[in-house]
């Protein structure tokens, strides 16, 4: 169902209430003309009428239609709304910044009230804010859809001949071509799409192919500004990942059955995978590496920005992150941490419920998702996740990141070596490998750069003794924490698959 088909069907079902929170108030105020012109009019003159704080109470179908007198004070604009004897259709704008006021608020609730007795709808439009209690559960949420690549098509289109008219532009793309750049700008709003169709052409008005780019870079920024999805760069292969060899496997004989071929087959697509293990051991860099083999892109949400003081954002924003990860499907959807996100799921009393109630919308979801988004989460704490999330069927299945082994380390000195253009050759690996018996991939990693800038302050180059001399003086997470990772190694035996 379209925007308009949703909104016209709540009305008819006679919701006297509807919230709308969006930047695209433009596209709401459409939708909602639409639906009001579908309606048609009724006795109060006009089939939609519209506030503003700077516009008054106005006919909403018209044109620079004039201000009815004394009513640009919310307060006032809800009397005159207040005095409506039949069914009326009307939108205001920004209203929820002005509910502290209790007069407002009053009123506003003996509206609501009285357009349910007669059959009126009013819809208010906000771009964000916290709406009171006593509002908020009379007014039912609507959430407007983002646009599907038809849609961005047609703004695609629309965008270059309205800049066209302005001034020429070159426009040499065939339709492979025009289909990418439409499905990597899935996932953002109308608005925002219409702002990176104008960048790609303001400077050199031409539109083709090597576009994408500004697409992506586009797209990029847009999601940055969100807070909720980061757009990863993934540059990482497989190749650059030490060990895991049952992991890679797995991804391997998975990523066929993304494919059409996998799909006549009768092969489901792979739904995601939690990655547990030692702090250091690779799990981020598996997401990023799972991302470049099946060539999607790679989105991280940020657990830490879903979370809002008002009551019902963080739920809002946890929604809104699902649903803009589904819009811009195929993607692989990567949270970190993820036990940081919901610690406190077992328990009400910590966060009124929040995290349990955030919880349960992840699990849901996870169960019910139909687009291609392959979710992976990584983990180092077992013990603050929640058992529900360890069930059978909430992931196609469970890793268990350990410690290197010696060949892992010798591979993962080898890949970090020659990363910084030195010959692992030129380095006594055996000896390395033996002293960094219990040292993470990270670890090795830094032990290398601390020996680099050794070897830089000393005017020297890079050597086994300086590598060996790091190893030795920067104890390992598993010395540290010694017992801490036992219980991991522990817990995991029996339960996880070893990834290597």
């Amino acid at each position: 169902m379209t925007d308009r088909d949703r909104l016209s069907r709540l009305l008819r079902a006679g919701y006297p209430c509807v919230s709308i929170v969006t930047q695209e108030e433009s596209y709401a105020l459409e939708v909602v003309r639409d639906v009001a012109f579908e309606m048609g009019s009724n006795t109060t003159g006009s089939g939609m009428w519209l506030w503003s704080v700077v516009g008054g109470v106005r006919d909403g179908l018209i044109e620079d239609a004039p201000m009815v007198r004394s009513t640009e004070h919310p307060a006032a604009a809800l009397y005159h709304l207040s005095q409506f004897q039949s069914g009326s259709l009307c939108v205001m704008l920004d209203l929820v910044p002005h509910l502290g006021d209790p007069r407002t608020l009053r009123l506003l609730r003996d509206v609501i009230a009285w357009f349910g007795q007669i059959g009126g709808h009013l819809i208010l439009i906000d771009g964000g804010g916290e709406m009171p209690e006593s509002i908020a559960s009379h007014a039912t949420r609507f959430e407007l859809s983002l646009p599907d690549e038809e849609e961005l098509e047609r703004i695609i289109r629309d965008t270059l001949r309205r800049r066209n008219r302005e001034r020429a532009i070159d426009v040499e793309i065939n339709r492979s071509q025009l289909q990418t750049i439409v499905r990597n700008l899935r996932g953002l709003t109308r608005r925002q799409a219409e702002r990176i169709i104008v960048e790609c052409v303001a400077e050199d008005r031409r539109f083709d192919a090597d576009d994408v780019n500004t697409v992506l870079a586009g797209k990029r920024r847009a999601l940055q500004g969100t807070g909720l999805l980061e757009f990863m760069e993934t540059p990482v292969s497989l190749d650059e990942v030490g060990g895991l060899r049952r992991l890679k496997h797995w991804l391997a004989h998975r990523q066929q059955a993304v494919t059409d071929e996998g799909a006549a087959f009768g092969l489901s697509a792979p739904r995601g995978l939690l990655l547990l293990g030692v702090q250091g051991a690779g799990k981020s860099l598996c997401a990023k590496a799972i991302a470049t083999a099946w060539q999607r892109p790679l989105l991280r949400m940020d657990v830490g920005a879903l979370y809002d003081r008002y009551v019902g954002e963080s739920e809002r924003r946890l929604r809104e992150a699902f649903r803009q990860a589904e819009a811009m499907a195929p993607i692989v959807l990567w949270i970190d941490e993820i036990e940081k996100a919901f610690a406190s799921a077992a328990s009400r009393n910590i966060d009124g419920g929040l995290s349990q109630r955030m919880f349960g919308a992840l699990l849901t979801w996870m169960q019910e998702r139909a687009a291609p988004v392959f979710l992976v989460a990584t983990a180092n704490d077992i013990e603050a996740l929640p058992p529900e999330l360890l069930r059978k069927g909430r992931f196609d299945e469970i890793f268990f990141v350990d410690l290197p082994a010696a060949a892992t380390r010798k591979q993962i000195f080898q890949i970090h070596l020659r990363k910084r253009e030195r010959e692992p050759a030129k380095v006594d690996l055996g000896t390395l490998v033996e002293l960094s018996d219990g040292f993470s991939g990270a670890e090795i990693e830094q032990a290398i750069v601390a020996a680099l800038h050794e070897a830089f302050a000393a005017k020297s180059d890079l050597t086994t003794d300086l590598i060996a001399r790091a190893l030795r003086d920067s104890p390992p997470l598993s010395v540290t924490m010694a017992e801490k990772v036992a219980e991991l190694r522990a817990w995991a035996k029996n339960r996880c698959v070893p990834a290597d």
